[in-house]
C-alpha cells in the first residue's frame, strides 16, 4: 500500500493514527521479533497468542505495532474495546482521577465512581424493576459472583449451563464451561452440580425452532434434575467463544419462561455480547428477554480492567453483608473508565452504529458465501459477525481451512479470529470506531484469502 497518509483518514475519536492498513516489515517485524523472543523467555508457555507482533498503538480500526506496520483490527481485544482504543471520555476520565487515587478498596471507604457505575448499570440494563449491582474484575468473577447470589437467593444447589458455552477460567467458570481444549484440559476436577442441557444451534439443529430445542433442554431438567432444585440458568444470548451461536427466535424466551415457574435465577452472561455491540444495549433485549442477574465485563469500561453483576434489587440484597467484594473490585480508576465508556456509547449512538456494521458485514459475507461453498453460515448480529466454515455440502467441519484463512488475513494485515467448538467459525468483533472504507477493505482482504 501507498505510504502517503491522507488526513481524511485519521480517526475522528481517540488517538490521531491513519486510519489506513499498511505493512512496511516482514512479519514479525525485527522490534516485534525481539519482543517475541524476550517473551518465550519470561511468560508462561501457557499463555497463547493470536499475531506475532507487538502492540505500539491502537484506534479508531487499527493497531500499530512497533515496527511501524498498521492492521486493521476486526477483533476489538475480544470484544472489549467496543468504543475504540484510548477514547478521548475515557482518557480524560482516567486522568482526572489517577491524579485523585488510585486506590482505596470500596470496603474500606468508597467513593462515588463505583456508585455511579452502579446506577448506570441499573439503568441500562432490561427490566424496570428496581436493581443493584456489585463490581468486579473479570468475567469469569462475575459469573462465579452470579452463582454464589442465585444460590444464596433460592438455597439450592444445581446450575444449569448449555453446550458450546463459555463462562471463563476459575475452577467453577471452567465446569460451567462446555469446551475442553484449551480451557480445561488437565484442570480438573471442577466444581459439582453443574449440569448441562441442548443449545439451540440453528444450522446444526436440522428442521427445528427454537421452542422445540427448548423444549428438549427443559424435559432434561425436570427429568434429570427436578425444576424445583435448580438455583440458576445461565446462558449467553450470544454464544461467544462457542462460535457466535445465535438461538432460534423462542429458544430464550421458553427457557425464561420456565425459570419463572419454578423460582429459578435466570442468569443472562452478556460479557462478550453487553454494552452496544449487537446492536443493543444487551443481546437479551433482540427478543424482550428479562434476566434476573446479567453479568457484563469487557466492553465495559473501554479496556480497563472491570464487571459487573446487576440484578433485581431482592435478589442482589439476599447475600450476607461480606459476602460479595473482593480487594480490587470496582478499582476507582476503572469505574472511571467506565463512566466514560457509557458516555460515548450514549452520546455517539453506538448501538446504531452497531447496526451499521452489520448492514454492511452481512449482505458482503452472504454474498462471498454464494461462490464459496466452504461458508456454511453466516450469523450475527450488530458488530458480532461470524462464518462457520465446513466442508461443501455438510456441516462437517473444517477447522484445518479455518486456521488457514485466518493466517492469510494475518498475512495481510487484517487481524481476525477464531471460535467454535469445533474450531471452525471465523468471528468479527471490529470495534465500533472503525471507519466504513476500513471495514470494507478488511472484508475485501478476507475475500481475498478465500
Amino acid at each position: 500500500m501507498t505510504d502517503t497518509l491522507d488526513p481524511a483518514t485519521l480517526a475522528a475519536t481517540g488517538p490521531d493514527i491513519p486510519q489506513v492498513r499498511r505493512l512496511v516489515t516482514t512479519i514479525p517485524g525485527p522490534r516485534s521479533q525481539a519482543l517475541t523472543d524476550r517473551r518465550t523467555a519470561s511468560v508462561s508457555a501457557g499463555v497463547g497468542g493470536t499475531l506475532p507482533v507487538f502492540a505500539e498503538r491502537a484506534g479508531g480500526g487499527v493497531i500499530v505495532d512497533v515496527d511501524g506496520n498498521s492492521w486493521i483490527d476486526l477483533g476489538s481485544g475480544i470484544a472489549v474495546t467496543n468504543i475504540g482504543n484510548s477514547h478521548p471520555f475515557v482518557v480524560a476520565n482516567v486522568t482526572e482521577q489517577v491524579a485523585k487515587f488510585t486506590h482505596t478498596c470500596f470496603m474500606v471507604t468508597p467513593y462515588e465512581g463505583y456508585v455511579a457505575v452502579s446506577e448506570h448499570l441499573n439503568d441500562l440494563t432490561p427490566g424496570d424493576h428496581d436493581k443493584k449491582s456489585a463490581l468486579f474484575n473479570s468475567g469469569a468473577e462475575a459469573v462465579e459472583n452470579a452463582v454464589k447470589i442465585a444460590r444464596a437467593h433460592t438455597g439450592r444447589a444445581a446450575v444449569v449451563v448449555f453446550e458450546h458455552g463459555y463462562h471463563g477460567r476459575t475452577n467453577l467458570t471452567m465446569a460451567l464451561t462446555a469446551k475442553n481444549m484449551p480451557y480445561k484440559q488437565s484442570f480438573g476436577p471442577f466444581a459439582p452440580e453443574v449440569y448441562r442441557m441442548p443449545m439451540s444451534y440453528p444450522f446444526r439443529d436440522g428442521p427445528h425452532d427454537g421452542a422445540e430445542v427448548a423444549s428438549w433442554a427443559i424435559s432434561k431438567m425436570d427429568k434429570e434434575l427436578g425444576g424445583t432444585n435448580i438455583a440458576a440458568i445461565i446462558i449467553e444470548p450470544i454464544q461467544g467463544e462457542g462460535g457466535f451461536i445465535v438461538p432460534a427466535p423462542g429458544y430464550l424466551p421458553a427457557l425464561r419462561e420456565y425459570a419463572t415457574q419454578h423460582g429459578i435465577v435466570f442468569v443472562a452472561d452478556e460479557i462478550q455480547t453487553g454494552f452496544a455491540r449487537t446492536g443493543q444495549w444487551f443481546a437479551c433485549e433482540h427478543e424482550a428477554v428479562v434476566p434476573d442477574l446479567i453479568t457484563t465485563a469487557k466492553g465495559i469500561a473501554g479496556g480497563l480492567p472491570l464487571a459487573a453483576v446487576t440484578g433485581r434489587a431482592q435478589i442482589m440484597d439476599s447475600v450476607h453483608v461480606g459476602g460479595l467484594g473482593g480487594t480490587y473490585g470496582g478499582n476507582p480508576i476503572a469505574c472511571a473508565a467506565a463512566l466514560g465508556a457509557i458516555e460515548a456509547m450514549k452520546s455517539e449512538d453506538l448501538c446504531a452504529r452497531a447496526r451499521h456494521i452489520e448492514s454492511i458485514m452481512i449482505p458482503r459475507l452472504r454474498s462471498l458465501a454464494q461462490s464459496h461453498p466452504e461458508i456454511g453460515d453466516v450469523r450475527g448480529r450488530g458488530a458480532m459477525i461470524a462464518i462457520e466454515l465446513v466442508q461443501p455440502g455438510t456441516t462437517t467441519p473444517d477447522s484445518e481451512l479455518t486456521q488457514r484463512i485466518a493466517k492469510a488475513c494475518h498475512a495481510q494485515g487484517v487481524l481476525v479470529l477464531t471460535a467454535g467448538t469445533y474450531g471452525n467459525v471465523l468471528r468479527f468483533l471490529p470495534p465500533l470506531s472503525i471507519p466504513d472504507h476500513l471495514l470494507n477493505e478488511g472484508l475485501d482482504v478476507l475475500e481475498g484469502a478465500f
